[in-house]
């Protein structure tokens, strides 16, 4: 029997500008999603997300905790609420450190009593039927609340609020709903899996953010080289509006403001959001748990991620509960190969160098990378060579040296200037330097110690 599938428009939707760095996707794509087992210990951050800390719930050691249960909880506008991804104790307060560098208290639970693991988890996670129709009689507001309540950000990265994204002001009305299935970072391969795994939550996400923000349109954006995922979102979305749309393979295609120019050709402006042109944008991760959200009255205890690099022994991809270490992830690939040499938490392009395995797993956690001694790039920096081309793959526009040189120079007012608060520090200027300048990061390090 044929199927009806919905229109779609492939080709080489891009934007300008940009790079094209190895891959490196083979080493995991095709490695389904493994249920880590139920670690004996997480340490969940009080801080995980863009805005104000969470305060403890349960503030004294040995309370015994459900999986799901609000461990973590703030009154701020801009804030999301953490719950505990296991069933445990509670233990004395403690102390974590994020990839980032930045300490912050966290809720440390101890594994106690009978777990949900294996395909049990899974299928309380992505299982069951997603309803693609009859969603109309959930309010707007009623969606905004219970993604609020389930403590949902944005998982490609920002960890963003998810509440606040969608609950779009009135004078900023919202014409489409962009799903980001792009995942542009070499080596990251969860949302790729995810979509080919569990399309079904992904689609009714993308039409209750629809419900919420009164969008005309969804559409589905991911890169041309995941065809299984292209069809499987294709099948879920049958019968529905949401469109499925290809894009060229580039670096960075993910970040908003070049998805939202390669699907719609409309120009984020600087210092703008998506929703400046009508758009609000939305990870398929985010999507799926916006689903489980609403639909399950579920809160936001797991993601996937990919373990991979030719420095980690059995790259996989793995649904794993908030809060498990990183060392964790490390054991069950089998370990680190004899010339492992850096881990980066995320992408080699965007992500950080991990200082400790025993930093936890957050929201935003995309993956951990594991590159070895010959996938580093053994080379002295030297002077600037004025060649232009950090300029030349700059998807926004900047000229990183300037930004960099007065950064180094402490000069702010130049910086400024040079909109250094604008950059997405996706590493395409770092990238491509001959002289091997550390750009990005002296323009992250510029904007810690910009003047408030």
């Amino acid at each position: 029997m044929s199927v009806a599938l919905n229109p779609v428009r492939s080709g080489r939707l891009t934007f300008p500008f940009g790079v094209y760095p190895p891959e490196n996707k083979e080493l995991s794509v095709n490695a389904p999603i493994e249920v880590l087992p139920t670690p004996k210990r997480v340490d969940i951050p009080l801080l995980q997300h863009t805005g104000a800390p969470n305060e403890p719930i349960h503030i004294k050691p040995n309370t015994p905790v459900a999986l799901g249960d609000l461990v973590g909880q703030c009154d701020a506008h801009v804030t999301a609420p953490i719950h505990a991804s296991i069933a445990g104790t509670t233990t004395l307060g403690a102390v974590t450190t994020l990839p980032n560098g930045r300490h912050v208290r966290c809720i440390s639970l101890k594994a106690e009593g009978e777990q949900l693991e294996g395909r049990a988890l899974w299928e309380d996670q992505f299982g069951g039927d997603w309803p693609v129709s009859g969603l109309e009689p959930y309010a707007p507001v009623e969606i905004v609340q219970a993604i609020r309540r389930a403590g949902i950000v944005g998982q490609g990265g920002a960890a963003f609020p998810s509440h606040i994204k969608i609950a779009a002001p009135k004078e900023k009305p919202v014409e489409t709903v962009l799903i980001n299935g792009c995942e542009c970072e070499p080596y990251l391969t969860a949302d790729e899996r995810l979509m080919i795994e569990a399309p079904e939550p992904v689609i009714s996400g993308a039409l209750l953010v629809q419900i919420a923000t009164g969008a005309k349109n969804v559409i589905i954006g991911i890169e041309d080289h995941m065809p299984q995922a292209f069809e499987a979102l294709r099948r879920a979305a049958q019968g529905t509006a949401v469109e499925v749309r290809t894009l060229k393979t580039k670096y960075p295609q993910g970040g908003e403001k070049q998805l939202v120019l390669g699907v719609l050709n409309r120009v984020v402006p600087t210092g703008g959001l998506p929703l400046d042109v009508g758009v609000v944008v939305v990870n398929v991760g985010t999507a799926a748990a916006i689903a489980r959200a609403v639909l399950r009255r579920k809160p936001l205890t797991h993601r996937v991620v990919s373990v991979t690099g030719k420095g980690i022994r059995n790259p996989k991809n793995l649904l794993v509960p908030v809060g498990v270490s990183y060392r964790n992830l490390v054991d069950y690939c089998g370990g680190l190969t004899g010339d492992a040499a850096r881990l980066v938490a995320g992408g080699p392009m965007m992500g950080f160098t991990l200082g400790s395995l025993d930093s936890p797993v957050t929201k935003g956690t995309s993956g951990l990378t594991v590159l070895t001694h010959g996938d580093l790039i053994k080379s002295q920096e030297t002077s600037c060579i004025r060649c232009g081309r950090c300029v030349d793959v700059c998807p926004l526009n900047l000229v990183p040296t300037k930004i960099a040189l007065a950064v180094r120079a402490k000069d702010w007012e130049w910086a400024g200037r040079f909109h250094i608060k604008a950059c997405m520090e996706c590493g395409c200027c770092a990238y491509i330097c001959p002289a091997r300048i550390p750009l990005v990061q002296l323009i992250r390090t510029g904007k810690a110690l910009l003047p408030k």
